[in-house]
């Protein structure tokens, strides 16, 4: 257990906390408290991954825990904001079906020996996505808020860039594992094409 990975893990236990705060209707100001939360947990995710860099501490259980952690606080803080009626539940769906998939076709080209790094798209999706998050928890507290105004904007960029990133990370997954399966294909012909060869010899 290292800094990096304390950091990592005290991101999932912030997550419900965050939900209470947000969905406690007697706590004041619980928009200010949970958004300045969920933007202190969001800042461990850039710092994690800095100081296991920088101490060059990066460990596989790191690795693991980082993804779920991320996923984990975006889709309690979307979650949170559908029951508070700000954000639409099927935009909800469509933001963390995405993580979902993508995380599924991670798994599935880890077993088969490769890997998808992550799209420029992507990396603009999870900025995108802390920012809308956190200007629709702090103007939730006002109906015409200017900052649940742009956080609703921002909302809809995250949801284009859900769909475009995923469609990248299909294709790519596609491209990589067709060309696996053809390699492999080829691996067991060669044997074939041997013992058929050595029979015509006889």
């Amino acid at each position: 257990m290292n800094l990096p990975n304390s950091l990592t893990i005290s991101r999932i236990f912030v997550v419900p906390l965050l939900v209470a705060i947000l969905l406690t209707g007697t706590i004041q100001q619980r928009e200010f408290w949970g958004g300045l939360l969920f933007v202190g947990a969001s800042f461990t995710d850039w710092l994690d991954g800095y100081l296991a860099r920088k101490r060059n501490q990066v460990t596989t259980l790191g690795i693991l825990l980082d993804p779920i952690a991320d996923k984990l606080l975006v889709a309690s803080a979307f979650i949170a904001l559908v029951q508070m009626q700000i954000v639409p539940a099927w935009m909800v769906v469509v933001i963390v079906g995405r993580e979902f998939a993508v995380s599924g076709l991670r798994s599935i080209a880890s077993a088969e020996g490769f890997t998808i790094d992550a799209s420029t798209m992507g990396k603009f999706k999870m900025v995108f996505q802390v920012l809308a998050v956190t200007l629709l928890i702090c103007g939730s507290a006002v109906k015409d808020s200017i900052f649940r105004w742009i956080g609703e904007i921002l909302l809809w960029a995250v949801v284009a860039f859900s769909i475009i990133s995923m469609i990248q990370y299909f294709w790519r997954f596609w491209s990589q594992i067709d060309e696996r399966v053809k390699y492999r294909q080829r691996q067991k012909a060669i044997p074939l094409m041997t013992k058929q060869g050595e029979k015509s010899n006889v």
